[in-house]
């Protein structure tokens, strides 16, 4: 079956789907292939669960009419979705970049969503099958998508970008994040730029932090949109005010109040104010849009627990991420206490980042230090006030019985690490 005839009958679709415990009805199943799985097994269930249609790469598996065989599922979704996305022919706003994705995703999203009907990546669906799946849960009555993308290696970003075709590009930053895949932070910025080569070639629109040298000299050849304070001359003027604990900035003659801590949000919001100037949303609504937009999924969130304050970012962390949370906490009054758990796809470069974590949060004004994980468990440091776990079940052990009172509490680490486990200890 042709491409253009399967979208023939997605549209008669309610939507895709790749998972049988969240299909609804009439939806179309894809079959997909993992290392400890085979979808193609679960395509009668799928069926029985109400799909419309599934999509099966394996012969065996077919069932009746409602069964569409192709030579490759996965290949297929993506196909689908970029024919989808032609089809729609509306704006796209892709972003990437190490650190703030998914946030900077959510601000934008608020921000356009003021004055248009817009579809954006839910969670961080953003590899080679979560961008599909964004682009396919985009309907006729959307206006502008807003495509969130990962990578964690070479090519990644590109492939991506040739699968969704964006119009606008933003990416937030260039930072020690997969390094494993990437090989060194030269690889990261040469992979997240992958979405300015195809912009440019393509002669699409990029918003530009004009506070990031790299990303001006990156986009020096493209059409650009900047955002910055006013020495840099950007095309929209935001200035940092303060992060006490939460970042407050000035846009025109607009104070802004954000529910996003540490200083290192302040460019993400910057971004979808100056996306939102953009795309013309009145300045009142930009305002309302920042106010009211209230972090969730383990990112930044304040967490008041009886007489504690916890700050929890254990959604995921990278050596510059980590670095920022540190210097952002010691600016917290009070007692303060920083439990921190491993960082993950470091690669070869993973001892010697972890040991550099180690020392700089020792030289900070913070009370107490956690480690918890293999790598930090193995760094150097002869500090009274680090205490260091090899697991999550020794931490637990041992910090349970304690009774922490007045303090304020930072709990960070890579997804692997689960630290939001911290707050059942506590």
């Amino acid at each position: 079956m042709k491409i253009q005839q399967l979208h023939t009958l997605f549209l008669e679709c309610h939507s895709a789907c790749t998972d049988t415990r969240k299909i609804k009805e009439n939806d179309m199943f894809f079959a997909l292939k993992g290392d400890n799985f085979n979808g193609n097994s679960y395509a009668k269930q799928a069926i029985n669960l109400g799909a419309k249609y599934v999509i099966i790469d394996e012969p065996e598996y077919y069932e009746n009419p409602k069964t569409i065989l192709v030579d490759n599922v996965l290949e297929t979704l993506q196909q689908l979705s970029s024919f989808h996305r032609t089809f729609l022919n509306i704006p796209i706003i892709a972003l990437t970049g190490s650190n703030g994705k998914t946030t900077t995703k959510e601000l934008i999203n608020a921000t356009l969503s003021k004055k248009y009907k817009t579809t954006a990546t839910v969670g961080n669906l953003n590899n080679h099958i979560g961008v599909p799946l964004t682009l396919l849960s985009m309907d006729i009555n959307t206006e502008i998508g807003i495509v969130e993308m990962g990578a964690n290696h070479l090519k990644e970003i590109a492939f991506l970008c040739q699968i969704a075709q964006p119009d606008y590009g933003y990416i937030t930053n260039f930072g020690k994040a997969h390094l494993e895949g990437f090989g060194s932070v030269e690889g990261v910025i040469k992979g997240k730029s992958e979405m300015y080569d195809y912009l440019m070639e393509h002669n699409k629109t990029i918003f530009v932090n004009a506070n990031d040298a790299i990303q001006l000299e990156k986009t020096q050849k493209a059409s650009i949109f900047t955002f910055g304070n006013k020495n840099q001359t950007p095309n929209v003027c935001i200035d940092f005010v303060e992060a006490q604990p939460f970042v407050v900035c000035n846009y025109y003659n607009l104070t802004i109040e954000s529910q996003l801590i540490g200083d290192y949000n302040f460019s993400n919001i910057a971004a979808a104010i100056a996306i939102g100037n953009y795309f013309e949303i009145d300045d009142n609504s930009i305002k309302q849009a920042i106010e009211n937009y209230i972090p969730a999924n383990n990112r930044s969130q304040i967490i008041l627990k009886e007489n504690n304050k916890i700050i929890l970012d254990a959604y995921n962390a990278n050596p510059t991420s980590m670095a920022a949370a540190l210097h952002n906490f010691e600016k917290q009054s009070g007692h303060k206490i920083a439990i921190i758990g491993d960082m993950f796809e470091l690669g070869n470069e993973a001892k010697q980042e972890h040991q550099h974590i180690v020392d700089l949060a020792n030289s900070l004004n913070i009370d107490n230090l956690i480690f918890i994980g293999e790598n930090f468990f193995q760094t150097k440091t002869a500090s009274e006030k680090i205490t260091k776990y090899t697991s999550f079940s020794d931490f637990k052990d041992v910090f349970k019985p304690l009774s922490i009172k007045d303090s304020t509490i930072l709990i960070k680490g890579s997804r692997g690490m689960a630290l939001e486990r911290v707050l059942d200890v506590l």
